[in-house]
């Protein structure tokens, strides 16, 4: 595990002096300390073939010790085990078992879609949340799962398929062109946009941040736009919206949201999710939104949900 000090010299100086511009200083060592080393394995049990009391039983057989999410049941944090370890399981090779980021698991949980309800994953793959949200809909209702990149539309066929939720119908289309070709279709929408992935950032892996540039951050916030202008064009009247990111600085964030509100007949609603245990930021002028910081457990996130007035 490196030091707060040598997290700083790995990482982005222009990212690091941007955190110094948003948090405390005590906040930015917490933060930095957060993306020192590799954070647990985590993962949620896919109710639709299994359930979580047979999990554990299974995992305890298998000496694999795990830890409890108090503000979701069906989520558990592996203590000695890698994700590379988990895979070769037969509980994952038969889809009963899925390996996500805690963090990755919010935004479905905010957004809350029911059995009976029409849901829009705009920027699916590679189906962490889709297959998240179909197994809270006890495989009923519908879900259109939607990813750009051909490659990656492959991968969330295979993870639908394989999780078994049949309510999916995975889609190859531009984000950009479903407000259009789905006017006021869908009870709920989620939007986890492509975003500059500051939350993931792990000081001792380079490929989770040499890309990363105050000039990327520009160019994804004219991307973000287009696709929350689509996700309300999709999004019925009085339906909800949860739009996330899994970046830290305000202009994919808490600036978007404000945009959005000023755009759009939009307003902001209350997240009644109690996430104990975890160190939420603060948001700067969006307050019923969250802003999760990266720990050993959980990987830095947004989350904010949205109603459509009209």
């Amino acid at each position: 595990m490196l030091s707060v000090l040598e997290v700083k010299r790995k990482l982005p100086q222009t990212f690091v002096d941007n955190l110094y511009g948003l948090f405390s200083p005590l906040t930015v060592d917490k933060i930095l300390s957060g993306m020192a080393g590799e954070r647990y394995t985590t993962l949620r049990v896919n109710t639709i073939k299994y359930d979580i009391q047979s999990l554990m039983r299974y995992l305890k057989e298998k000496n694999i010790k795990f830890e409890r999410v108090s503000w979701y049941q069906d989520a558990l944090i592996i203590k000695n085990a890698t994700e590379k370890e988990i895979q070769k399981l037969d509980i994952f090779e038969k889809g009963y078992i899925y390996l996500q980021s805690l963090s990755s698991m919010v935004p479905s949980l905010v957004l809350n879609p029911k059995p009976t309800e029409k849901v829009l994953d705009l920027t699916a793959a590679p189906g962490s949340k889709t297959t998240q949200m179909a197994a809270m809909m006890q495989n009923k209702g519908s879900i259109l799962a939607n990813e750009l990149d051909k490659i990656r539309c492959e991968r969330l066929q295979y993870n639908v398929t394989q999780q078994g939720a049949n309510i999916v119908t995975v889609n190859n289309d531009y984000g950009e062109r479903m407000g259009g070709k789905y006017p006021e279709t869908f009870d709920k929408v989620l939007l986890d946009t492509p975003c500059s992935g500051e939350g993931r950032f792990i000081a001792t892996d380079a490929r989770t941040y040499r890309n990363w540039s105050e000039k990327k951050v520009a160019e994804l916030v004219k991307i973000q736009r287009k696709l929350l202008r689509n996700s309300y064009e999709a999004l019925k009247p009085k339906g909800i919206m949860v739009y996330s990111t899994c970046t830290l600085n305000l202009d994919e964030n808490e600036k978007i949201i404000e945009w959005a509100l000023e755009q759009f007949d939009l307003k902001l609603v209350d997240i009644d999710l109690e996430l104990r245990e975890i160190e939420k930021g603060q948001t700067i002028n969006t307050k019923q939104a969250i802003k999760i910081l990266p720990s050993k457990a959980m990987e830095g996130f947004f989350v904010a949900k949205l109603q459509k007035n009209r």
